[in-house]
């Protein structure tokens, strides 16, 4: 049955020259909200608090999308491994208004996080906006769309389909769902007697003890996989075609790494400084826990800020022997792999091809509406098609950057909402292209690929924030509140600064920022320890401030 609860209309909000902002905040009112994963849960937050009408469609039969561990990989949804931790810091992870209990670990374990994630949905009581054992199986324009910018969306319960109306669309399905498994690519992978599969399959190490293990792919899975791996494998392999940068999540005296490195400060040193001093930065940056050509990891190009592998053991594994690097496969035997550099490893039980994922919206009638340009998924700020007549629909999540997904994707919805009524407006379809165009040529540059989801995690979030009223005024906080102003501008962009002002505001945002260290050492300090070391001391700040100084002068220099 259609519910015709949604009418058609006449004018539109965002529509350019359309009318003034009170009439046009009526015009959306019932939401689709596809998948109830973190981008799920943080639209349907934002839904409510801008006076909207959400409806959840969630295939499984609870909340957390990836972060929802199963025993067996189920089609349709992603799949993690038992020993999965996050690479944020619990700080930088959190949704912005809602701070991690401050006796949870740093980084947290899938069950812990999953733990938090079930706190924040009761805590803004978002469960009953989601329906459950849903699956979504069309979604299509309204005949009228063209006026109205309505969608109609059917879906199935235990077997009863249902079609509705919707005013806009939210895409949160995520993009680890569809394995990216190119092992009909490999030569002679027919004539391999052992087992292969892609690491969506792996759970844990347990039937792999006492096999020699090929792990194809040196990113977080693959790297995560072979170093458990190693604890029971005869041995076990790992080959990259081009190598990475691994860091550990415990960086300079001890703290999480992105507490350290992700600030106001560095991003504007590495976007004003020249190309060539920050490329210097980067590698010595990425380089100062080991030497990674002496470990057969440095990555072809040295300078792109692709994303890192984080790893604590990889390194110790490869000393140990237990975990050896191989070049890219070039073909496969009936039980060994040959390598790109001729050598041959014999014996092999097991291949295992982390070899991340693509992104399919099989619910889509028209694909063309995400992928209007040379079949590549083409959004405006990562988040909106741009060749929509009406701007009611919005991918929430389809993003990567060395910030938390977390934070992204609460902000991503935040923007989406303000678009749907019409309080952020559009410029034209040819300028929206010109922006996707300029950025495309900028991850080229940076991350050696212009179809990256990559994006520089501060800048993006500013970017986004500053349309929408909620990007932290550096300038006028140094004049009314320094203490403050210091730890926005020098101290770790945690989520919190995006609630300090403007819509969505938080009033204990700004206690959050000036207590975050303390939550950070909360979760280590677990005895008593004298002569207590402030993180952020005042000699710190003199060393950042002069590191740009000696920058400008070693430049200055050789110019």
């Amino acid at each position: 049955s259609v519910n015709p609860a949604c009418c058609q209309r006449t004018d539109w909000p965002g529509r350019r020259g359309a009318p003034d902002e009170e009439q046009e905040a009526a015009m959306v009112r019932k939401v689709a909200i596809i998948g109830a994963g973190v981008s799920g849960l943080a639209s349907i937050k934002n839904c409510l608090e801008e006076g909207l009408e959400p409806t959840c469609f969630e295939r499984s039969n609870d909340i957390g999308g990836l972060w929802q561990f199963t025993d067996s990989a189920v089609d349709g949804r992603a799949s993690i491994y038992a020993s999965v931790f996050t690479n944020s810091c619990k700080e930088m992870t959190c949704f912005p208004d809602f701070p991690f209990p401050e006796d949870f670990p740093n980084y947290l374990h899938n069950t812990k996080l999953q733990e938090y994630i079930r706190m924040f949905a009761k805590h803004f009581d978002l469960v009953k906006y989601i329906k459950f054992k849903t699956v979504v199986n069309h979604v299509r324009k309204r005949p009228d769309f063209p006026i109205t910018g309505q969608w109609e969306v059917e879906t199935e319960t235990e077997g009863q389909v249902e079609l509705d109306v919707f005013d806009a669309v939210m895409v949160c399905s995520g993009h680890h769902v569809y394995p990216n498994f190119p092992a009909k690519n490999y030569t002679g992978i027919e004539k391999f007697k052992g087992k292969y599969f892609h690491n969506r399959e792996y759970k844990g190490p347990e039937k792999f003890r006492g096999k020699k293990v090929l792990v194809i792919g040196l990113g977080n899975s693959g790297s995560d996989i072979a170093v458990e791996l190693s604890n029971v494998a005869s041995q076990v392999y790992l080959s990259t075609r081009n190598g990475s940068w691994v860091m550990s999540r415990v960086w300079e005296n001890g703290y999480p790494w992105d507490m350290m490195m992700i600030n106001r400060f560095d991003t504007f040193l590495r976007n004003t400084l020249p190309t060539e001093i920050t490329d210097w930065m980067f590698v010595k940056q990425m380089s100062r826990w080991f030497d990674h050509e002496a470990f057969s990891l440095a990555p072809l190009n040295r300078t792109l800020r692709k994303e890192p592998v984080f790893n604590d053991e990889l390194p110790s594994c490869i000393a140990c022997g237990t975990v050896m690097i191989k070049p890219g496969v070039k073909e496969f035997t009936e039980t060994s792999a040959i390598f790109q550099d001729g050598t041959v490893q014999e014996g092999l039980d097991y291949v295992i091809f982390a070899t991340g994922y693509s992104f399919a919206y099989p619910f889509m009638d028209d694909e063309s509406i995400l992928m209007c340009r040379d079949n590549m998924v083409t959004l405006y700020k990562s988040i909106l098609p741009p060749r929509l007549e009406r701007p009611t629909m919005a991918v929430i999540g389809l993003v990567q950057s060395l910030g938390a997904t977390i934070p992204t994707v609460d902000l991503q919805a935040r923007w989406s909402i303000r678009v749907f009524k019409g309080l952020c407006k559009l410029p034209s379809e040819s300028a929206m292209m010109d922006d996707i165009d300029e950025k495309m040529g900028k991850k080229l540059k940076w991350y050696g690929q212009s179809d990256s989801l990559q994006t520089d995690y501060i800048v993006y979030m500013d970017e986004l924030a500053s349309v929408i009223g909620v990007k932290p005024n550096i300038p006028l906080l140094f004049l009314t509140d320094p203490k403050l102003a210091v730890q926005v501008y020098f101290g770790p962009c945690t989520p919190y600064q995006f609630r300090l002002t403007g819509p969505g505001q938080w009033d204990g945002a700004r206690n959050a920022i000036l207590t975050q260290w303390d939550r950070t050492l909360k979760a280590t300090r677990t005895r008593v320890v004298h002569s207590y070391k402030n993180p952020f001391p005042f000699f710190a700040l003199l060393k950042i401030l002069a590191l740009p100084i000696l920058l400008v002068a070693i430049f200055l220099v050789f110019v």
